[in-house]
């Protein structure tokens, strides 16, 4: 029997809770079949940027899966690209911040989480841990499948595009940041994913 973790990593402020995770999730758990199985990881990532992949690499080199494929949303497609590089597996980018360090260091300090309101404190040596896993190039894109929104309020999709040059793209005229419409685009998600 063949196992594929898919892992699944939420943006800044948000949770494994968001519209986005839970559809994959769901999406995800139907592909397994007796000849081959899927593992679901959506784990809340921490506010250190550090520690989160490091979380999420001793659960990826504990696992006993054949494959692994993973998804990133906004930060979360900033972790990706730093984790599909580390073990040369697919990755799936959900509107990404490609320069994190850059985006997030306006909000250094105290912080709210959106679905819980729950405070956290981003702290100034944050920035320097995602400097630390800035990706210069992606090394292989057929590995890579963007899909970046025009109307997104909050990063700029052309940076997304260039950053995965040769990449299967899908560039969304209008939409948001937080990609409203995904469930239309979730099969193509899924057809990455299982091919």
């Amino acid at each position: 029997m063949r196992t594929t973790l898919l892992v699944y990593l939420h943006g800044f402020r948000s949770s494994p809770n968001s519209t986005k995770a839970v559809m994959t999730g769901e999406a995800v758990k139907a592909l397994s079949t007796s000849e081959h199985s899927y593992e679901w990881y959506c784990p809340q990532l921490l506010a250190s940027p550090g520690q989160s992949v490091d979380m999420v690499v001793q659960h990826i080199d504990q696992s006993k899966a054949d494959r692994i494929v993973i998804i990133g949303s906004s930060l979360g497609g900033f972790y990706t690209n730093y984790l599909a590089e580390k073990y040369q597996c697919k990755g799936i980018v959900l509107n990404p911040a490609v320069y994190a360090a850059r985006e997030l260091e306006p909000h250094v300090g105290m912080m709210t989480a959106y679905d819980s309101e729950e405070p956290f404190d981003f702290k100034a040596e944050y920035i320097d841990e995602l400097r630390a896993l800035q990706v210069e190039r992606i090394t292989d894109p057929k590995r890579y499948f963007l899909i970046a929104a025009k109307g997104d309020e909050l990063l700029d999709w052309k940076e997304m595009v260039a950053f995965y040059p040769g990449s299967k793209q899908l560039i969304l005229e209008g939409s948001d940041h937080g990609i409203a419409d995904y469930a239309t685009h979730l099969p193509a998600v899924i057809e990455f994913i299982e091919h």
